[in-house]
């Protein structure tokens, strides 16, 4: 939504001033398995949660050169931050450490790519969460979750395009999706028919401008953390 905690805080009191819906595109609330374990994890299916894992990886690193500094925590771990919020119901991030390079094209770094990065969080209900991205996973557009908790596990996300599997002389095989597109389109058509029904009958939306705040603290975080080498304080960064 921002880069800034200013920007977002900005944004959210316009949208409030003039009256309208202010709805951020976090889908992986609107997927179906991701929105299920949501449910099952409030409704204390698997207890307390401890462990949470949730990652994102790119299909290909097309361009590097135009890629801005610190994308990789603003733009795509940015959902990730949001998905552990959102499988995490109640719990607030305290403490981040986050570990970043170019190890795609390592050529870049100078330049400022960071293509892959790995971040730990801490709740303020103890559970301890990681999050990682890279900008090319050749077999395809990788995006899963996982909630380890007292009592069970939920885990989400399958980058199978069908549940067809071949089996022969190579080995196992099975087609993958490569577009977030196809493996979001049925989050995309809920997110966006969310939002109409928000506008249509004045109901707050489901993922609102406090939600990308609060991802925005961790990211913002994240990017002291790797400029510190060192652990970080969620609200000790810069606004």
């Amino acid at each position: 939504m921002a880069i800034t905690l200013d920007e977002a805080d900005r944004a959210i009191a316009a949208a409030a001033d003039a009256g309208v819906p202010l709805q951020v595109g976090f889908n992986r609330r609107y997927d179906t398995g991701f929105h299920a374990a949501h449910e099952k994890i409030r409704a204390g299916a698997i207890g307390t949660p401890q462990l949470l894992r949730s990652l994102t990886r790119d299909p290909k690193l097309a361009d590097p050169g135009r890629i801005p500094p610190w994308t990789i925590f603003l733009e795509t771990l940015i959902h990730d931050f949001d998905t552990l919020r959102y499988l995490n119901p109640g719990a607030t991030p305290v403490e981040v450490f986050a570990f970043a390079d170019a190890l795609v094209r390592p050529d870049f770094k100078d330049r400022g790519l960071l293509d892959t990065a790995v971040v730990t969080i801490r709740f303020d209900n103890g559970a301890l969460a990681a999050a990682e991205a890279n900008f090319q996973a050749v077999y395809g557009y990788d995006v899963r979750g996982e909630v380890f908790g007292s009592a069970g596990m939920l885990t989400m996300g399958d980058i199978r395009r069908s549940h067809l599997t071949a089996y022969g002389p190579d080995g196992i095989g099975a087609a993958c999706v490569t577009y977030d597109q196809d493996l979001f389109h049925d989050a995309y058509v809920a997110e966006l028919a969310d939002f109409t029904e928000c506008v249509r009958t004045g109901r707050a939306p489901s993922v609102t401008g406090q939600d990308a705040r609060a991802a925005l603290s961790v990211a913002l975080a994240a990017i002291q953390s790797v400029t510190i080498n060192g652990p970080v304080r969620v609200g000790d960064t810069v606004a």
